[in-house]
C-alpha cells in the first residue's frame, strides 16, 4: 500500500496568516473588505499552485465548497487547461442540484479533462451555511439525502435507464448516456452516527480530519467494520496542514509566528462561531485544543493551532522534513493511504513539502518511485 499525496487550492484566498477567512466577504456597508497580506484567489495565482503541485509530484488538489470560496467545478475545469496530469478533488454538496445532473456533469468533466476528476462529498455540518443555498434539512436528514443522492449517481452511471423511489428523490429512467471513464472516485467524510453507514455504502475513500493517531485508528476500525457489513472495502485518507522545514526549530518558529498573529479576541470570536457547528467532526477538532493556546502539540509533531481560528481541518504536521515523514509513516501504518495537505501560503508550503518530505517518503518505499528529472511527477499506484 503506497501513499497518495494531494495538495489544496485556496479558492477563498491565501496568505501568510491564518486569519484569512472571509477576506472577500461583504462588510456591513456592502463593500468588499481587504485583509492585508491576503492573496486573492484569481486564476493566475491558483494556476501557479496547481502547476507547482503537478511538478512536485502531488497526485491531485482538493478544491473546497461553500460561501467563502469560488465554485469548485468552474475553477478546476479552468485550471485543467493549465495542467497536464494533475487531478482535481472537487468538493460538492449533495442536494443542491439533481443527482442525475451531477452524474452528467461528472461524466462531461472526465471527458474534458481526460479522466482527472475525483469527487469529495460534503454533506454539510452547518445549517446556517446550508440555508444560504436554500437547504432547510437538519443534520441527520442531510445524510439520509446524501445516501439517496449517491445511490442515484452510481445508478445512472451504469449507462442504462435507472429508476429510484426514495424519500428525497424519485427518478424515472435516469441515465448518463456516456458514463464517465474512469468513474470518479468518491471521497467522503463524517464523524457522526448518521455519517458512518453512508460512508460504508458509498465511499471509495473515507476522509478524516487530522486527529491523533489513536483516534484515527478508532475511526478506521469503525468505518471498516461498517463497510464489511455492506460487503465493501473502503480506503482511508486524512486531511492535514503541514509546516515542514530543514530543522525542527525552524518549523516550530514558523508555527509560533502564525500563532503570534492571533489575538485573544480573534480566537474567541472564531471559537464562538465554530462552536455553533452541528458537525461532529468540527466538535472533535475543537476538543483537541479547547480554545486555548496551551499544549497545542497534541501528539509528537501534530499541532492544533490552526483550529483556533479555522473551521474544518485544524491540525498541522510540524517539524523537520524527517519528523513530518515519520508522522505520515505512523498514519500510513494504521491504514491511511491518502494525505490531503495544505499550508500557509499554499504556494511556498507546497515547495517546502515537495522538496523536503516527498524525497524521504520515496526513499522509505512509501511512494512508487521518486520524481525524475525535468519536473516529472512521482508516479503513484493507480486508484484515487
Amino acid at each position: 500500500m503506497t501513499v497518495h499525496l494531494h495538495w489544496f487550492l485556496p479558492t477563498g484566498g491565501d496568505g501568510r496568516t491564518l486569519v484569512d477567512r472571509h477576506a472577500y466577504a461583504q462588510n456591513e456597508l456592502g463593500a468588499a473588505r481587504k485583509v492585508n497580506g491576503v492573496r486573492p484567489p484569481d486564476i493566475e495565482y491558483l494556476a501557479q499552485i496547481a502547476k507547482a503541485a503537478e511538478q512536485l509530484g502531488f497526485e491531485a488538489v482538493l478544491t473546497p465548497t461553500g460561501t467563502w470560496c469560488e465554485d469548485a467545478w468552474l475553477t478546476t475545469v479552468a485550471l485543467a487547461q493549465h495542467t497536464e496530469r494533475l487531478k482535481f478533488l472537487v468538493a460538492f454538496r449533495p442536494g443542491l442540484i439533481s443527482p442525475t445532473l451531477a452524474a452528467q456533469m461528472a461524466a462531461t468533466y472526465q471527458r474534458v479533462t481526460r479522466g482527472r476528476l475525483l469527487l469529495n462529498v460534503v454533506t454539510g455540518g452547518d445549517s446556517a451555511e446550508q440555508r444560504r443555498f436554500g437547504d432547510g434539512l437538519d443534520h441527520d436528514q442531510r445524510y439520509a439525502r446524501t445516501d439517496e443522492f449517491l445511490s442515484v449517481v452510481r445508478g445512472v452511471w451504469r449507462g442504462h435507464p435507472y429508476d429510484f423511489d426514495g424519500t428525497h428523490y424519485q427518478v424515472e429512467g435516469g441515465l448518463t448516456a456516456l458514463p464517465p471513464d474512469p468513474l470518479p472516485q468518491l471521497f467522503f467524510g463524517g464523524s457522526s452516527k448518521a455519517a458512518g453507514p453512508v460512508a460504508a455504502r458509498h465511499a471509495d475513500v473515507y476522509l478524516t480530519w487530522g486527529e491523533p493517531p489513536a483516534q484515527v485508528k478508532r475511526k478506521i476500525d469503525w468505518i471498516r467494520s461498517l463497510a464489511e457489513q455492506e460487503g465493501r472495502t473502503v480506503r482511508f485518507g486524512i486531511r492535514l496542514h503541514t509546516i515542514s522545514r530543514d530543522s525542527s526549530a525552524e518549523a516550530w518558529a514558523t508555527a509560533n509566528r502564525l500563532l503570534d498573529d492571533l489575538d485573544a479576541d480573534t480566537i474567541a470570536a472564531a471559537q464562538a462561531a465554530l462552536g455553533k457547528s452541528e458537525s461532529v467532526g468540527q466538535q472533535r477538532m475543537l476538543a483537541l485544543h479547547g480554545g486555548s493556546r496551551d499544549e497545542l502539540e497534541i501528539h509528537p509533531n501534530l499541532w492544533a493551532g490552526v483550529g483556533l481560528v479555522r473551521g474544518g481541518a485544524g491540525t498541522a504536521l510540524v517539524g523537520s522534513h524527517a519528523e513530518v515523514a515519520d508522522l505520515i509513516e505512523e498514519y500510513h501504518a494504521l491504514g491511511v493511504e491518502h494525505f490531503v495537505l495544505s499550508g500557509y501560503p499554499h504556494l511556498e508550503e507546497a515547495y517546502w513539502f515537495g522538496e523536503g518530505v516527498i524525497p524521504l517518503l520515496a526513499a522509505r518505499g512509501l511512494l512508487e518511485r521518486a520524481a525524475g528529472g525535468g519536473g516529472s511527477p512521482i508516479l503513484v499506484a493507480s486508484g484515487r
